[in-house]
């Protein structure tokens, strides 16, 4: 497969996921640019493994996580309201504020925990698939998904609480 055929295969799908990871639709195209600039340096090299999803996917993460280190970072993340779900019957306002306030506790969750949640829900691979992104055993896929979950349901009640 050529890079471009992969681009145009792949690419919309990348870019989803990055937005999940992140948090941010600017900077999840910003880290998809960037890391299929990276790729397409070294496509012999990501063309050649086994499977080249599974590469770039964990370039992905792993750009993502090396610009949550840079403490030089000045850029602030701004939560865009998502799109309403189509042909709902409940109050269109409730359900965007539910979902906004999910995506909230996703996004404060650490990198990991949240790359992992993204990797088995949002993108449905199964925990083997996620260890290989990630450079992890599979258990240690699902430990870290149960304490993410554990977390979220946490947060969950503290913030339901509070209403």
């Amino acid at each position: 497969m050529t890079f471009e055929e992969y681009v145009h295969s792949r690419g919309t799908a990348l870019v989803r996921f990055a937005r999940l990871l992140t948090g941010d639709d600017d900077r999840a195209d910003d880290l998809v640019q960037d890391v299929l600039a990276k790729a397409f340096v070294h496509w012999r090299r990501v063309s050649k493994a086994d499977r080249p999803d599974v590469y770039v996917r964990r370039m992905l993460v792993n750009a993502n996580a090396s610009w949550w280190r840079r403490r030089a970072s000045g850029e602030l993340s701004v939560a865009v309201p998502p799109e309403p779900p189509p042909g709902g019957s409940a109050d269109i306002g409730s359900v965007l504020a539910e979902r906004d306030r999910l995506l909230r506790l996703v996004a404060r969750l650490p990198v990991r925990q949240r790359a992992v949640l993204v990797l088995r829900y949002y993108e449905d691979l199964d925990d083997q698939t996620i260890a290989e992104i990630l450079r992890c055993s599979p258990v240690t896929v699902r430990t870290t998904a149960q304490r993410a979950l554990a977390t979220l349901r946490a947060r969950t009640e503290m913030t339901e609480h509070v209403r």
